[in-house]
């Protein structure tokens, strides 16, 4: 995919509903009463919508929660042509990751779609290490090669992570997630915040030469492509 051909795949697919999802949005309000944030409806079916043009065979999706984006993909490949041959969630919180499995548990899903209780960070260096082994006796933890990467951390998380799973991504393949919101106001250079952004803008740049970006703003958040050209 080129650099001119990559922001088209970002667009809204106009063949997909705008509507969510009913068990998505049970899941909004779900998230609302726990008193956590609610990535919007934009960003999300956006995300789908990308998901959808580019028909991974293997899905990572780190960063779950209690499964609001999951629900909007799974509803979507409950009525697609093609479904994935795996999609791994990462959830760290073993909590969450049982309300995610209920869900997967109540789909057609069960028999390509999983739950993984950890930290993403650990479990990607532990697959990279199992690659780097030659071993074929057993299989990784993470998808070794996954055509497509989801990350949703906070902004303190993004580079490491970004920087843990960019190595996993399949040739060809599209690692997206939101890029961290810009401080505002008076910050001294040592508070959390601006280090966490300027590390993300240090990571934009070391990525331009090794990999084609495009960012998509959106309602709710700026979409973030990163593509193994």
């Amino acid at each position: 995919m080129s650099e001119e051909l990559l922001p088209s795949l970002l667009v809204a697919h106009p063949g997909l509903s705008r509507n969510e999802p009913e068990i998505a949005a049970n899941i909004a309000i779900q998230l609302e009463h726990m008193g956590l944030a609610v990535r919007g409806v934009s960003l999300l079916r956006r995300i789908r919508d990308v998901v959808a043009k580019l028909e991974p065979k293997t899905i990572l999706e780190v960063g779950a929660g209690i499964g609001h984006l999951s629900a909007w993909l799974l509803d979507y490949f409950a009525d697609a042509e093609k479904t994935p041959e795996r999609y791994t969630i990462v959830e760290e919180g073993s909590r969450f990751a049982v309300i995610i499995k209920r869900m997967l548990g109540s789909s057609s899903s069960r028999d390509w779609a999983e739950v993984i209780v950890g930290n993403p960070i650990i479990l990607a260096a532990e697959t990279k290490a199992w690659s780097l082994s030659g071993t074929t006796a057993d299989q990784p933890i993470l998808p070794d090669r996954p055509d497509c990467i989801i990350v949703d951390t906070t902004s303190e998380k993004i580079v490491e992570t970004v920087t843990s799973l960019l190595p996993l991504l399949n040739k060809g393949g599209l690692l997206l997630t939101t890029e961290p919101i810009a401080p505002s106001g008076e910050r001294e250079s040592d508070d959390g915040e601006v280090v966490a952004f300027n590390e993300w803008i240090d990571l934009i740049k070391r990525c331009n030469d090794t990999h084609i970006l495009a960012f998509m703003p959106i309602y709710g958040g700026t979409l973030v492509a990163f593509h193994n050209a």
